[in-house]
């Protein structure tokens, strides 16, 4: 009985190995850019967001991250999407003292930076952020 039950559990755990490991997680920024304000958004993404992500990959914070212009199919969707990948999950969510200290070195102290999104908020709004995990299949 004892060998029965043994092989029913071994057979049970080949069953249930996963086709997949888990990858890096995508920070997912919605972002809506006011009709006009195009250019001035890509400015700043250039100016001031890029460096950041720079700096921020330098010190092994994140891995990649990418800007991608949308085409949305009603007036409440994004029109750019703002892409941070990091290693894990804990790299995602557990950092974010080290990520502030390096926007610090960057970009100025948390007050300069409340400033100046209060006047980006002038022509843009985040919609959301989402965190998504890739999938890498076996």
């Amino acid at each position: 009985m004892f060998l029965a039950v043994s092989a029913l559990s071994l057979d049970a755990r080949a069953q249930d190995v996963r086709q997949y490991t888990d990858g890096p997680v995508t920070e997912l920024d919605y972002i809506q850019v006011e009709y006009g304000h195009f250019e001035e958004y890509i400015d700043w993404l250039n100016s001031t967001w890029k460096p950041t992500m720079e700096a921020m990959k330098r010190a092994g914070l994140i891995i990649d991250y990418k800007v991608v212009r949308a085409t949305p199919k009603t007036p409440d969707q994004p029109n750019i999407f703002l892409m941070i990948t990091f290693k894990n999950g804990a790299a995602a969510l557990d950092k974010g003292v080290d990520l502030e200290e390096v926007a610090k070195k960057v970009i100025g102290s948390t007050d300069v930076q409340n400033k100046a999104r209060v006047g980006r908020n002038q022509y843009r709004k985040v919609l959301g952020i989402e965190y998504v995990r890739e999938l890498i299949l076996k």
